[in-house]
């Protein structure tokens, strides 16, 4: 499944030129405007009831569509301006928010700009407030925050300040820099979401354009112009010393920010995706290193077959979270070892793809390769070479899942909060001299049940504690067929030897048996209307998945559908370590597919 562009505008009005323009050199220049910095933390809902893939998840965590109403109804502090976000939001204007915290100097220091442009004469189209998160993004708890701005408020007596304190707004966008703006038009959608200050010349053209249709610029085929990006981009382009291009952390100190751009599919889910990991600053949709005669190819030009590949610029803050970190957080939601696919995306343009403009950065990007070949029996196809051309994907295409909540997305989007799976510690168990012993139920009930909260990621948590089930395609297990054993992510027991799995083509890691019958109880789940069997773990009691009767004929004509999140994989060459060297021989020849 490709994207289809919007219908281009033919007739688009004059008066949009300008706007387009503007709001071009804002997605262009975003790592080139002063901001302060500082990541979010968002809950994703997971799904919970096994289903083919859709291509579409239902995780993604994004912009709800009655965001008016949402701030209407958000408490408003500033005294004499009303009591909530109704007060001062007229349904009939588009509506521009400021983002902002009390530990951002920068936005302290425009705090009294913004109040002037709200009380000037030519903002009166357009609706001007500004929010605040407090317990978000390192700000004040609700209660402090209050008694704080009591305390300056008077110093701006026209200025809108609402209140979210469930800092759902922040976390649906994913902002992750202070401060920043988001423009709606007067149905309250989206239209462009800006990380980092707006200068008064561009708030003006703002103003200018409010009477607009809005509409007709989220949806623009529109290119956003290459102003302060050139088309190799330099490592130094991100430098905080580079022009104004400074980012503050919650400390008032720059943020030494870096870049990385990464191909994975549609970047509709990637950029979405990018920026809601914790660390990075921003993250931007565009093409790169394609067909070098096409400097600023088009969409259709790059579906036509330039060469580029659909790629993401990421910038994010090199003291928070270094490269390996993202390149990991990257790494688990693609399939390395899918050539010019991903998801239900076919094509050159959708291949995976990691591109460095920093020559340190290649070793860092294959040790990252490296480490993840011993996983697959297929070859990792991910691309890795320096950045040889990248330019900004049309308008329409910058922050789209936020634009339409609804759009096709292949990366379950949640998994941006949950911890890396590599920080589980892998099991060193003493030696067992047979496969009895290996079984042997008490060596494995020494687990921690009322720590689970802290050891396990929060998904892992969610499948064995709370009988939740992972996205469909989603888990890197689903598509892994090295020889190793699968062990209980929480007690460590054994469960599934890679010789028993197979590819069911379910979107789940499937086995036709588990490495012993004992291993696994089985009860009755009549959950969604439905009559299944669930399996669980001997010792732990962790929800693994259920079992079905369509497995392979000519082995036990099982399926196990077990989540892998609830599984922790062990190579072959590390299980002796581990304390599972008796089943090597087990495992020692190729698994199945």
């Amino acid at each position: 499944m490709s994207h289809s562009a919007p219908k281009k505008l033919a007739n688009k009005r004059p008066q949009l030129k300008r706007l387009v323009l503007l709001m071009g050199f804002i997605v262009a220049s975003g790592t080139l405007i002063p901001a302060c910095g500082k990541v979010a933390q968002d809950n994703g809902a997971k799904s919970t009831a096994e289903s083919s893939n859709a291509g579409i998840t239902d995780s993604r965590d994004m912009l709800p569509s009655d965001v008016l109403n949402q701030l209407k109804d958000l408490p408003q502090l500033t005294k004499g301006l009303g009591d909530n976000g109704a007060a001062v939001l007229d349904s009939n204007k588009p509506t521009l928010v400021k983002f902002w915290a009390s530990w951002c100097p920068l936005c302290l220091g425009t705090l009294e700009e913004t109040e002037t442009w709200r009380k000037n004469a030519a903002f009166a189209g357009l609706n001007l407030v500004t929010v605040a998160s407090p317990g978000h993004l390192n700000e004040k708890e609700a209660t402090d925050f209050s008694q704080w701005y009591a305390g300056v408020q008077a110093d701006y007596p026209k200025l809108p300040v609402l209140m979210d304190s469930s800092g759902n707004l922040i976390k649906q966008l994913g902002v992750q820099v202070y401060p920043s703006w988001a423009i709606f038009d007067k149905q309250g959608n989206l239209v462009r979401l800006i990380k980092g200050n707006l200068t008064e010349e561009q708030a003006f053209a703002l103003a200018e354009n409010a009477g607009n249709d809005f509409a007709a610029l989220k949806n623009s085929t529109a290119k956003p112009t290459q102003k302060g990006i050139d088309s190799t981009e330099s490592a130094k382009s991100d430098s905080p010393k580079n022009k104004n291009g400074v980012y503050y952390n919650s400390d008032g100190a720059p943020i030494n920010t870096k870049t990385i751009y990464l191909a994975g599919g549609c970047f509709w889910g990637l950029e979405a995706y990018m920026e809601r990991v914790d660390g990075v600053v921003d993250a931007i949709s565009g093409y790169a290193n394609g067909n070098p005669k096409l400097a600023d190819p088009s969409y259709e030009q790059v579906i036509a077959g330039s060469g580029h590949a659909e790629t993401v610029k990421v910038v994010y803050d090199a003291d928070k979270i270094d490269l390996e970190t993202v390149l990991k957080y990257y790494l688990r939601v693609i399939d390395p070892t899918s050539l010019n696919k991903q998801g239900n995306d076919r094509g050159v343009q959708y291949r995976t793809g990691i591109y460095y403009t920093d020559a340190a950065d290649k070793a860092v990007i294959d040790k990252a390769l490296q480490s993840i070949e011993t996983k697959y029996t297929k070859p990792i196809v991910v691309e890795h070479q320096p950045l040889q051309n990248f330019s900004l994907a049309e308008e329409y295409h910058q922050d789209y899942l936020a634009k339409n909540p609804n759009g096709y997305c292949h990366i379950d989007l949640s998994m941006a909060d949950d911890k890396l799976a590599s920080t589980n510690k892998t099991p060193k168990l003493a030696p067992a001299t047979t496969v009895a012993e290996a079984l042997n139920p008490k060596r494995y009930a020494n687990f921690d049940k009322n720590a689970l909260k802290n050891t396990l990621t929060k998904s892992q948590y969610d499948i064995t504690q709370k009988a939740g089930t992972e996205r469909a395609f989603s888990h890197e297990y689903d598509h892994l067929f090295a020889p190793g054993i699968y062990v209980d992510v929480v007690s460590g027991e054994p469960l599934f030897l890679s010789t028993h799995k197979y590819d069911s083509g379910c979107g789940w890691p499937s086995f036709w048996q588990p490495i012993a019958p004992e291993v696994i109880t089985e009860h009755k789940d009549t959950a969604y209307n439905m009559v299944r069997t669930e399996v669980r773990s001997r010792v732990a009691d962790s929800h693994l998945g259920h079992v079905f009767n369509d497995g392979p004929k000519d082995k036990t004509g099982l399926r196990y559908c077990i989540n892998g999140g609830a599984l922790q994989f062990i190579p072959v060459d590390k299980m002796p370590q581990s304390g599972y060297g008796v089943f090597v021989d087990q495992v020692a020849v190729k698994s199945a597919k």
